[in-house]
């Protein structure tokens, strides 16, 4: 089941996308948006009668994090290797605010503080339930779906602050979407789901979820164990190699085969 948040209008609304969605991420001509009764991370999946034909809708961020945004640093070796790192022993865990994050379409805003601003595709967890301590056995239990992220990071801010807070924490530096796919099982990433990225048509990342060092039970195992998660939180799980820069008026897309694509377009700020 794909969950979206769109808008026909001003208020944002929560509906089903129904109908297939080709090898790009990209929704049938003929598919349609069942409308649903509030956030269903709340209301639960109450279908209305009230239909919206896709191309009339605007897609937002699916979730906006009611807490945190949870992000997970080299999870892949070779994003490890390509950051002169080692690979860490235990989760690297930062945070993003909430206010980073923005939905499909939606300019990344280039800070006039950084001049090297880089992409990051990843597959990103969404929470279903409040939750502490959750053992990785029972990590389907509270997870709610999975959707696509960019973890943008001013990498020159990164590098002369050592902590990540300010590089990664910019307004539009966590672009989410385009909907969340509820009907995927940790172990289908176990097995590997191919993650790429796109430069302006380029190819520039093209991993796999097999390669992630800690596979997603583990990491809600740890990151429930040193905070509480709430219902809409988001667990980003870490980017492939290939990470690279950005500039104003390049469009990078971001897609994750069994859930679709993420497209944004870099403006100034």
């Amino acid at each position: 089941m794909r969950i979206c948040r769109f808008t026909v209008g001003e208020e944002p609304l929560f509906g089903v996308l129904t109908g297939d969605v080709d090898e790009y991420g990209q929704p049938a001509d003929d598919a349609v948006i069942v409308g649903l009764t509030g956030d269903p991370l709340y209301a639960g999946i109450q279908p209305l009668q009230t239909e919206y034909a896709f191309s009339d809708v605007r897609l937002l961020a699916p979730v906006i994090p009611r807490s945190k945004v949870v992000a997970i640093g080299k999870n892949y070796a070779a994003h490890a290797a390509e950051m002169n790192s080692e690979v860490p022993e235990q989760p690297l865990m930062f945070i993003k605010p909430n206010t980073s994050v923005v939905g499909p379409g939606d300019p990344i805003l280039y800070p006039s503080q950084s001049s090297n601003v880089h992409y990051e595709g990843e597959l990103a967890v969404v929470i279903g339930r409040i939750c502490r301590d959750v053992p990785a056995d029972q990590a389907t239990d509270v997870i709610f779906g999975y959707t696509i992220a960019n973890d943008v990071t001013a990498r020159d801010l990164q590098a002369k602050d050592v902590q990540f807070t300010r590089s990664k924490s910019f307004d539009s530096f966590c672009p989410l979407g385009p909907w969340i796919e509820t009907d995927l099982d940790p172990q289908t990433f176990n097995d590997g789901v191919s993650v790429q990225t796109f430069l302006n048509g380029d190819v520039v990342q093209d991993g796999t979820t097999a390669d992630m060092i800690f596979d997603i039970p583990t990491l809600v195992e740890k990151v429930s164990s040193v905070m509480t998660l709430l219902p809409g939180d988001v667990i980003l799980t870490g980017t492939p190699e290939g990470v690279g820069p950005m500039q104003v008026g390049d469009e990078v897309e971001v897609s994750i085969a069994g859930i679709g694509s993420l497209t944004n377009k870099v403006a100034s700020r």
